[in-house]
């Protein structure tokens, strides 16, 4: 079960601050965000960087991990889940676990519930918040081709799960993690310090 974190986003809307490089719990938020999928089950674990690529890798702690770079990064997340799925396809992984560098909420416990879904190379399955589908998303290897080839702009899988919802198994994660992007200067205070406490960071 590979895990693939996307973590290229330049961070726009917190005014340029690519978010793997955001601090959370002392760290770098992409550190998190990868060792969640380890923890839930994934290995290996592959990440694509963009925005300010070569400092993510001085900064962060990134040696248990494989990395690539998206070089279109600013096309959105589309280009991102091309980049990774593409790196992944001779890893002999029968699937494949998708998250986001910028939803700390969800951690090991939900990771896990989704990588107990898979049922076969077809598998398709996603964490649901009281119901309502987010992240992260399990595609069994079968999926990956069309799945590469659907994904444009910012959507990523989103149009192919659409054209597939009768196929996802949803798993309920909302008793487990909150599904909560980082996204704006107002998201800032939803980090951790490294004392596990609200950083207080509303920049």
């Amino acid at each position: 079960m590979a895990g693939l974190l996307l973590a290229a986003g330049g961070g726009r809307r917190l005014g340029g601050r690519p978010k793997a490089l955001l601090d959370h719990r002392g760290r770098p938020l992409v550190e998190h965000a990868a060792r969640v999928l380890r923890e839930g089950g994934c290995g290996p674990v592959h990440i694509v960087l963009g925005a300010a690529a070569d400092t993510v890798r001085e900064v962060a702690d990134l040696t248990a991990y494989d990395t690539s770079d998206n070089p279109d990064w600013a096309q959105g997340m589309g280009s991102s889940l091309r980049v990774g799925l593409t790196a992944l396809a001779g890893s002999g992984a029968d699937a494949v676990v998708v998250s986001l560098v910028d939803q700390p909420g969800i951690g090991a416990a939900a990771v896990a519930r989704v990588v107990a879904a898979y049922d076969g190379a077809d598998a398709l399955a996603a964490a649901a918040y009281e119901g309502r589908r987010g992240h992260p998303v399990l595609f069994g290897s079968a999926r990956w081709a069309d799945i590469a080839a659907s994904a444009e702009g910012d959507r990523g899988a989103r149009d192919y799960l659409r054209r597939h919802t009768e196929a996802i198994r949803l798993v309920e994660c909302a008793d487990v993690a909150e599904a909560y992007d980082i996204d704006t200067p107002e998201d800032l205070h939803r980090l951790e310090g490294p004392s596990g406490r609200d950083s207080g960071n509303r920049e």
